[in-house]
């Protein structure tokens, strides 16, 4: 009889905790949009796919050591992991002179790597602006530079036909109203204040700079931004009736439950997720498939600005990369590549080469990147595939080669592999074989190897004789 009743009191809790998981929460601070957005703007950075990430701040000048002692952690950090008191640091801005500087030629590194958008750090959590602000004396009018480097990047990067986006801090380590927690009527008229320069300085970016097509928010985890729903939506709605299609990410917003990136009711907010900070999902994650969402990666494992010990951490290989963008693209998502500038306004070496390479498989592959996204097949283990909904075709990049020399392709019963060619020899056809109702091997003759590449297939429903990517699911 004991043990009849305990069965049926955890029945009843297993019960009450299901619907408990049930019970929507209120929300009046959530996703502002509605999801997916459809609009122009939207599409243009879906299809972008590529990005490029810039960090570039007062944390450039030390580069990760101080003192003569070197700090393997993120060098924007600088400051909290030697302990720099505030005035010291921020004294770094009377040595930012950035002769080497050259918008124009870091545009063209960029486009000869082939991305189509760029998001730089307008402001930092150090509080330094890039651009002449009217709300502050610690920017970069006030260095030995003193001319408007943020236009001059913005001119530069938009004449090469990239689109750009600015990055900016919310956390403000040099604003004395900054608060990492409300606890007091103090705590709450500071932080107050804190809102107000937020909002005069993000008004002041995007009609400054009408150019700007997003914004990508960071520093928003304290408890204070936690605890500041309400303005945290009414601050985007201000923004982009502003600036109409200008796109948000999902770090600029909390709900007036303190919930970050997703609602309490597990809603998106912004206009595409952007938790994926140095780490990809995992490769056969079906989720990510139904939202937009970006990865932002380093090429060493933890620095975003320069630092001038590049020894202390795994350095990404360009294949490693290319194969993080390839991945991205079959699932959905954006890939923003970070480089961190130098104190003198010069792109180090390593980030160059790194450029270099991938510009120059770019430049023979990009059309498996380039407005594709996931082609809803089962994954193999040779590579990924990526699908253009405007051609009707299917890539597949192979990155792992097998020891027999056939790639294997499984397809729905409803569908027949057509025609399967190299990316750069797009007119002859390679043997095919089907080994059974759904599978075919895909067998090349003499590829090089030594690089990931892309074989283009034609896939078609018997039926009709048509490819259509839903009759794919």
């Amino acid at each position: 009889m004991k043990k009849y009743i305990l069965i049926v009191v955890l029945s009843i809790l297993t019960i009450a905790g299901a619907m408990a998981q049930d019970i929507k929460k209120d929300v009046e601070y959530g996703q502002y949009n509605g999801l997916p957005r459809q609009d122009q703007a939207m599409q243009k950075w879906r299809e972008n796919r590529f990005g490029q990430f810039i960090h570039w701040g007062l944390y450039a000048i030390p580069g990760g050591i101080w003192e003569g002692k070197t700090y393997p952690y993120a060098s924007e950090f600088l400051r909290g992991s030697a302990k720099i008191a505030t005035s010291t640091w921020d004294s770094l801005i009377y040595q930012f002179d950035i002769p080497k500087y050259n918008p124009k030629e870091w545009a063209a590194i960029a486009k000869n790597m082939g991305v189509k958008y760029v998001t730089i750090t307008t402001k930092h959590h150090e509080g330094f602006c890039l651009w002449p602000s009217e709300y502050t004396d610690f920017d970069i009018e006030n260095t030995p530079y003193k001319k408007d480097l943020l236009r001059e990047f913005v001119d530069a990067y938009t004449a090469v036909g990239i689109d750009v986006n600015f990055y900016y801090s919310v956390l403000d380590w040099h604003h004395p109203d900054w608060r990492y927690d409300i606890k007091s009527d103090e705590d709450r008229a500071a932080f107050e204040r804190l809102k107000q320069f937020t909002k005069n300085q993000l008004v002041e970016l995007v009609t400054r700079y009408p150019e700007v097509k997003g914004l990508w928010f960071d520093g928003t985890w304290d408890n204070s931004w936690k605890k500041s729903g309400q303005f945290s939506y009414e601050l985007e709605k201000l923004l982009k009736n502003k600036r109409p299609g200008l796109i948000v990410n999902s770090r600029m917003r909390a709900d007036e439950h303190g919930s970050r990136h997703f609602d309490s009711n597990g809603i998106l907010m912004g206009d595409y997720e952007s938790g994926y900070e140095r780490r990809l999902p995992n490769p056969t994650d079906k989720e990510v498939l139904t939202r937009d969402w970006e990865c932002c990666m380093t090429i060493p494992e933890n620095q975003w600005g320069y630092h001038k010990d590049w020894s202390i951490s795994h350095v990404k290989s360009p294949l490693e990369l290319i194969e993080m963008l390839v991945q991205c693209t079959s699932q959905n998502g954006n890939f923003l590549l970070n480089f961190g500038p130098m104190g003198n306004g010069d792109i180090r070496p390593e980030e160059r080469e790194v450029a270099k390479e991938i510009g120059e498989w770019m430049k023979v592959n990009s059309e498996a990147i380039y407005g594709c996204g996931p082609a809803d097949l089962e994954k193999q283990d040779w590579g990924y595939y990526t699908y253009n909904e405007k051609n009707g075709k299917v890539y597949m990049t192979v990155f792992n080669n097998p020891v027999l020399g056939k790639y294997k392709i499984r397809l729905p019963k409803s569908h027949t592999l057509k025609k399967a060619s190299l990316i750069t020899k797009q007119v002859e056809s390679l043997e095919i074989k089907q080994i059974s109702p759904t599978d075919y091997f895909i067998i090349p003759d003499k590829i090089n190897n030594k690089k990931p590449f892309v074989i283009i297939l034609e896939i078609v429903d018997r039926a009709s004789g048509k490819f259509h990517q839903k009759a794919l699911t």
